[in-house]
């Protein structure tokens, strides 16, 4: 099994653009950013996702919104599992700045007419 990556950065071994730091978290740029000021909140703790250990979770996000104030419209995305798209099992909140038509679709948004796609 390898290490994992973001383990590796809060252990210093690996290079990260660091935004900020608190003693239970990390903000950092992402590899391959979708848009200037996408940051990922990480927690320095191992956990695989937001469903493993709720306290962890709970200061991640905590940590998240810390950085987030403001008026900046943007989207806080998780995932939970390879069919959710998670890649990296290290829980990790994604900070994404929004603006209009910048051209960026979640996924479960259609495209069409505004409406949210049917589930």
């Amino acid at each position: 099994m390898s290490a994992c990556v973001f383990c590796e950065i809060v252990a210093g071994r690996a290079p990260a653009t660091i935004v900020r730091e608190w003693p239970d978290a990390l903000a950092l740029v992402p590899l391959g950013p979708v848009v200037d000021g996408h940051t990922l909140v990480i927690p320095r703790q191992h956990v695989a996702d937001f469903g493993e250990d709720p306290d962890v979770s709970a200061t991640t996000m905590r940590r998240a919104a810390e950085l987030a104030a403001g008026e900046q419209p943007m989207n806080l995305i998780t995932s939970r599992g390879r069919e959710a798209t998670q890649s990296v099992f290290h829980l990790h909140l994604h900070l994404v700045p929004r603006a209009a038509d910048d051209g960026l679709a979640l996924p479960w948004y259609s495209g069409r007419g505004g409406k949210l796609a049917r589930h």
